[in-house]
């Protein structure tokens, strides 16, 4: 009894998933058959499109389901949990569909962007919480970064891609943003340059460094020629990343 029932389950699951390859089991009635196939893709297609609404608007209705019966059909996800749904969708785009002609060659780091935002929005931690001196000197100490502050680089701008805005060449040059959430709970994002994504990427790595000694590292790096005018930019760099509370602070005792 139990194997039968086992068997008829998996049946069912997969015919929900893929009925064009997988018949429906013969005991169950096709108009109720028929209630749980538009049910089980229906849910999975609105909870991806609310996920990633400018991915949505860049495909019609056909495109659209057909994208999603690919992925509800293909993708075996490593959680149950609903909520993670988006980034299964994400490791289907980025691991397992493969470039195809019909598919934006921005579409795998559009859907990252877009999930970028929905994950951080979804994390627990609590920014109050993380030991940070909020009136230490931000060039004397070492500065905290917050672990809410994702850096990004892309080959494609993909903060300025839309439905009327469809590039078909990536530029010259990578797109480097920061996405973050304050203390307000508020998800937002800045576009660095690649001087300001290197001096992130310092504090990122941590090392006890103080923000003078992170400014230094990277003057050195790009041997500035006037490297007086790079640690004025780069402290004013430092304040203003403290406003958006993408620098928590420094670390306690510094």
């Amino acid at each position: 009894m139990a194997e039968r029932l086992r068997t008829l389950q998996e049946r069912f699951a997969a015919h929900l998933r893929d009925p064009a390859a997988n018949p429906a089991p013969e005991d169950v009635e096709d108009r109720r058959m028929a209630i749980y196939r538009r049910l089980f893709f229906n849910n999975v297609s609105n909870l991806v499109a609310r996920s990633f609404p400018v991915l949505r608007r860049l495909h019609d209705d056909d495109a659209w389901r057909a994208l999603i019966r690919d992925f509800y059909a293909h993708h075996v996800s490593r959680t149950p949990l609903f909520p993670e749904l988006p980034r299964e969708f994400l490791r289907y785009l980025q691991d397992e569909r493969g470039e195809r002609p019909e598919d934006p060659p921005y579409m795998a780091e559009l859907a990252h962007w877009e999930w970028v935002e929905l994950a951080l929005d979804l994390d627990e931690r609590d920014l109050d919480a993380i030991p940070a001196d909020r009136d230490g000197d931000l060039l004397a100490g070492a500065p905290v970064l917050s672990p809410l502050a994702w850096p990004l680089a892309f080959r494609w701008p993909v903060h300025r891609i839309g439905p009327r805005n469809r590039p078909t060449e990536p530029p010259q040059t990578p797109t480097h943003l920061l996405v973050y959430r304050n203390r307000e709970h508020a998800v937002k994002f800045i576009q660095l340059n690649g001087v300001s994504a290197r001096v992130i990427t310092l504090l990122q790595e941590g090392g006890g460094r103080s923000g003078q000694e992170v400014l230094q590292a990277v003057a050195d790096e790009l041997a500035h020629p006037r490297p007086e005018r790079l640690a004025a930019s780069g402290a004013k760099l430092l304040r203003d990343l403290a406003q958006r509370d993408i620098i928590l602070g420094v670390t306690p005792g510094h």
